[in-house]
């Protein structure tokens, strides 16, 4: 066996996929009778592309992978949660997490009852690469890192993704969710090289596309054959696929607004420094800051008054007094400033 067959679990390797006849067929249909749908066409009437071949050719051109290095899910959710089902063992394997991080990870291990690992970022936000190996058991199926980080915003250097993807053993994962505003070229070019990398992007953010409900997942085509094997037969529907089509083929109103999103980063972070009660505002590479301010929860809750909901993260591990403030648009981050001015009014008085 493999090096990845070694890590999948062996019912997972023993099981038979479902199989549509819609899935077995590769050539143009006219008549549909396989699949027990209502024959009146009302544009919604057919089930999807099981495998989403058309949007995954346009993805592979844009993001200069092949099309069989493309897993598509319901959010990039789905791909954490099946990749944890695909290689760990319940109650007997573990991921490594590396907080503060997205907290997904955690949750998807602990609803298949997987060992969660913790070991911290440093102050600063990077990670303890000789920590991380240390603590490497045969057990350690699955290392997540984050980067650009969410809640830090920073990105996790290329230099130490390497040196764990030379030494770590099992499936290392890096979420790319925001990536798309970060200077930092994507770990997609690493993918020859490392067969057992996984990387995750999003259309929910620099697409602005939350409300569909599409991730990716790119890897080694082995890798997404196993996604595949264990995903629902239409896990992506057809309203999905169409507007993802749409917005690749505008991906320079996608650039537009990442290029707006950082100015108005930029123009959030000075303003923030001239507030009295900000104790610290950390470098981003992401669509948002994370401030460290005095009485954070003061803070939120008066936000909340005033109809501005923010995230609260001073509770996080590394996080301690600290809010994420998502960057909007002018005239919402505008607001943002005028409310924070009047309660360091309201406070001081």
């Amino acid at each position: 066996m493999n090096s990845i067959e070694n890590l999948v679990r062996k019912n997972i390797l023993a099981m038979e996929a479902y199989a549509s006849a819609r899935s077995e067929f590769a050539g143009i249909a006219e008549v549909f009778l396989d699949a027990n749908e209502n024959p009146f066409d009302n544009g919604l009437n057919r089930y999807p592309d099981p495998l989403q071949k058309k949007l995954k050719r346009k993805i592979a051109f844009e993001k200069q992978v092949k099309e069989e290095q493309i897993f598509l899910g319901n959010g990039s959710d789905e791909a954490i949660d099946l990749l944890i089902r695909i290689f760990c063992e319940p109650s007997k394997d573990e991921i490594i997490t590396l907080p503060p991080t997205y907290g997904m990870y955690k949750v998807s291990a602990a609803l298949s009852d997987v060992k969660i690992v913790t070991i911290p970022l440093t102050d600063d936000f990077k990670i303890k690469t000789k920590e991380v190996l240390n603590r490497v058991t045969e057990r350690s199926k699955i290392l997540f890192i984050c980067s650009p980080n969410n809640p830090t915003g920073n990105n996790i250097p290329l230099e130490q993704i390497i040196e764990l993807l030379e030494n770590f053993k099992g499936i290392l994962v890096v979420d790319e969710a925001y990536i798309d505003f970060s200077e930092q070229e994507s770990c997609t070019k690493l993918l020859e090289k490392y067969p057992r990398l996984v990387i995750l992007q999003t259309f929910s953010k620099a697409w602005g596309l939350a409300g569909i409900r599409l991730g990716m997942a790119f890897a080694n085509p082995e890798i997404i054959q196993l996604l595949n094997k264990v995903k629902p037969p239409y896990n992506i529907n057809q309203l999905t696929q169409a507007t993802a089509l749409k917005a690749l083929d505008n991906v320079n109103e996608k650039e537009a607004n990442i290029q707006s999103t950082l100015q108005q980063r930029d123009f959030l972070e000075q303003a923030f420094s001239n507030l009295g009660f900000i104790k610290k505002i950390y470098p981003s590479d992401a669509n948002f800051l994370l401030v460290q301010i005095d009485h954070p929860r003061m803070v939120y809750e008066f936000l909340l008054k005033n109809n501005i909901i923010v995230r609260d993260r001073s509770s996080v591990i590394g996080c301690a007094g600290c809010l994420r403030f998502t960057v909007g648009t002018p005239a919402e981050n505008k607001r943002l400033i005028t409310v924070l001015k009047n309660f360091k009014t309201d406070f001081n008085a």
